[in-house]
């Protein structure tokens, strides 16, 4: 069973950089894909960014291409995400996950997550 933590939220100026970290226990954590959601109140929980197994294949949502990076660490057994010019529809909850099987087609359903994590509030500012 993998556990999952996150921390790095906060509270930055549109335009400003911020890296959230994941860090994950359970033997079996290196063989997990893992990826982020986030969620606004009232909505629903959606797809930001996966990485698979190796780090190799990445999936990203249209609104982050391009601004947003995931990165993982299996000798920290943590995984990352680094937000580049953030904008102010990007304040949110935003969710580690993990599951043992890699997303397929261009996004990760929610239904498919196995594990999640308790979530780490990223407000940008105009």
């Amino acid at each position: 069973q993998v556990q999952l933590v996150e921390s790095g939220g906060g509270l930055v100026q549109a335009g400003d950089s911020l890296r959230l970290s994941c860090a994950a226990s359970g033997r079996t954590w290196s063989t997990y894909a893992m990826g982020w959601f986030r969620q606004a109140s009232g909505k629903e929980r959606e797809f930001v960014v996966a990485t698979g197994w190796g780090g190799g294949k990445k999936w990203y949502a249209d609104s982050v291409k391009g601004r947003f990076t995931i990165s993982r660490d299996n000798a920290k057994n943590t995984v990352y995400l680094q937000m580049n010019s953030l904008k102010t529809k990007d304040t949110d909850v935003y969710y580690c996950a993990a599951d043992i099987t890699s997303p397929t087609g261009s996004t990760w359903n929610l239904t498919d997550i196995g594990t999640w994590g308790q979530g780490a509030q990223v407000t940008v500012s105009s």
